[in-house]
């Protein structure tokens, strides 16, 4: 405050609903009582404590959250974990019953090339499903819609016209698609030579696009009774597809399943007391979340509050306008994040008991909700650590290298972006890992971190000398920029940050002149200066509540 001479100190007292700082002498009361107020404010919930004997009861409730939560999330993993398990087991199971000769091969791997082959394990699919519960050792049964059951659809695509003749290098093709479907009854039984006859199957290579393979089949979790759950019913949706859309000559076959997860209709299981401890325990983290997100949303509001009192006292006293950093020093990020966190875990926590009493079935949504909560509760944590001064650098270096963090990345993306276009479109038909847009980013940023290396060159060896050649001066250079160059500049850009903050806190510097002005009050949390009773009244939230009058060289603020 060297450059600025404060105008007038005043003495504050409440009057018809306002304040009015009349003018004082410079170290008059109001600037002394002000700057206690902005000093406790930002004090930690244990320097509050020996200030003034408030219990930090958010603070407890926070240590209270990262339990409770925590336990919640194990709970519901274990429940997710067997849902996801069940069903990815019973993908498996349906891939061996239906593929003949299914050996565990890698997706995408499995193939037919002769017609003989194509013709063959349609018939044994549809074999497989009508003698289903004959063979199968799971409890699986087919679906019924109004008392019928519902059948297995084959569904052939086709190009509408087409006449081809490799030899003389002609073709006539209509490229519009037509689908032609049978259904079979689990009740029917067809061998080889009969499935064309009484069906009516046949299929023509030369326009043939897909055979797809439609069913449904049911079945219940009973696993999940172990761990006091309800069993849910499962309905899947299988799609057995032959795919010839590149008319190489290979026909890619492959099982896909849409899985749709409710409530059983008749079920009697002998509960326990331990199937209604889970609810409670969930309304227990419910009632928790709620009542820090209000403690947390008084706090923001009460800085925002206490924000605009300094600004209009800054004005006053000092003619000077409060910077923006400043300012956004009373809005507690902290508070924020835990908001958020409590909110998640609100909606997570009620999708949670709809899962266990089974009017829901959004597993993954609720994950979601559950999975973020508990992250940032834990983030959450190093506010707490932030109180002791080595472990608050930390948190300091983040959040002040986190703009030219920003607009670094912002200039590295272009660089990396251009690489990861330019690998796509010369190394994709060449490379498994650079295939598709989304493999080419997850393989370049695994190369930044030094990862599988040797296996992304050697793939390339067998390749034509153009693009061999090609492929070492991209890989070369771009690991040789982001490696030696954009990382080290990254890290370079932290640790000044962090030179900058430490060199501060050893020197006392103050960085703003909020804390300036603070720092001025040098009456510590056990004094008892800051035991008082008297309240400030609230300044209105909006600016335009705020009015300053000067008159006859005194100021009041509405």
């Amino acid at each position: 405050m060297e450059d600025s001479q404060p105008l007038t100190r005043s003495e504050e007292r409440r009057q018809n609903g306002h304040y009015r700082w009349s003018t004082h002498t410079p170290g008059s009361k109001v600037v002394e009582d002000f700057r206690r107020r902005l000093k406790y404010f930002f004090m930690n919930p244990c320097e509050k404590y020996r200030a003034r004997g408030r219990k930090p009861w958010k603070l407890m409730l926070q240590i209270l959250k990262i339990a409770i939560i925590t336990i919640q999330l194990v709970s519901f993993g274990l429940s997710n974990e067997m849902m996801v398990t069940f069903k990815d087991e019973n993908l498996m199971t349906f891939r061996h019953l239906f593929l003949k000769g299914y050996k565990d091969h890698r997706q995408g791997n499995y193939a037919l090339y002769t017609k003989a082959d194509v013709y063959d394990h349609i018939h044994y699919i549809i074999n497989t499903y009508i003698n289903l519960q004959n063979m199968t050792v799971g409890n699986l049964a087919y679906e019924r819609t109004d008392g019928e059951f519902t059948p297995l659809s084959v569904c052939q695509e086709f190009y509408k016209n087409c006449s081809i003749d490799p030899e003389n290098e002609t073709f006539d093709i209509d490229p519009h698609v037509d689908k032609d479907c049978i259904s079979i009854y689990p009740e029917q039984s067809f061998n080889n030579s009969s499935l064309a006859t009484h069906l009516n199957f046949s299929l023509d290579f030369k326009r043939l696009l897909s055979v797809n393979i439609y069913l449904t089949l049911k079945t219940i979790n009973l696993q999940t009774v172990r761990h006091h759950e309800l069993p849910d019913c499962y309905d899947f949706h299988i799609m057995i597809m032959f795919d010839n859309r590149a008319h190489s000559g290979k026909i890619k076959v492959d099982v896909e399943n849409d899985v749709t997860i409710y409530e059983c209709r008749d079920w009697n299981v002998t509960a326990g007391k331990n199937d209604y401890l889970l609810l409670w325990f969930d309304s227990v983290v419910i009632l928790a979340c709620f009542t820090s997100l209000i403690l947390c949303t008084r706090s923001v509001i009460n800085g925002i509050q206490l924000q605009f009192e300094f600004t209009v006292f800054f004005h006053v006293y000092y003619k000077k306008i409060v910077t923006w950093s400043d300012r956004m020093e009373f809005v507690n990020g902290w508070y924020i994040l835990i908001i958020v966190s409590d909110t998640l875990t609100i909606a997570g926590s009620a999708l949670k008991i709809g899962i266990q009493t089974k009017f829901l079935t959004n597993y993954d949504v609720c994950s979601i909700l559950l999975g973020t909560a508990t992250m940032l509760v834990w983030v959450g944590v190093i506010r707490y650590l932030g109180f002791f001064k080595k472990y608050n650098i930390l948190i300091l270096t983040l959040r002040a290298a986190f703009p030219n963090v920003i607009r670094f990345c912002c200039c590295a993306a272009m660089i990396y972006l251009g690489y990861c276009f330019c690998g796509w479109i010369v190394l994709g038909p060449y490379h498994d890992k650079f295939r598709t847009l989304d493999r080419v980013t997850e393989c370049l940023f695994s190369l930044i971190n030094g990862d599988d290396m040797y296996a992304t060159f050697l793939k390339m060896r067998d390749k034509g000398y153009m693009v061999w050649l090609f492929s070492r001066l991209y890989l070369y250079s771009f690991i040789s920029l982001f490696i030696y160059m954009v990382l080290s500049l990254f890290i370079a850009l932290i640790t000044d940050t962090y030179e900058t903050i430490k060199h501060h806190q050893q020197d006392k510097v103050p960085v703003s002149e909020l804390q300036a002005f603070i720092a001025e009050c040098r009456d510590q949390p056990e004094s008892g200066r800051y035991q008082t009773d008297e309240k400030p009244a609230s300044c209105c939230l909006s600016p335009c509540c705020c009015l300053l009058v000067n008159k006859n060289d005194s100021w009041c603020y509405f």
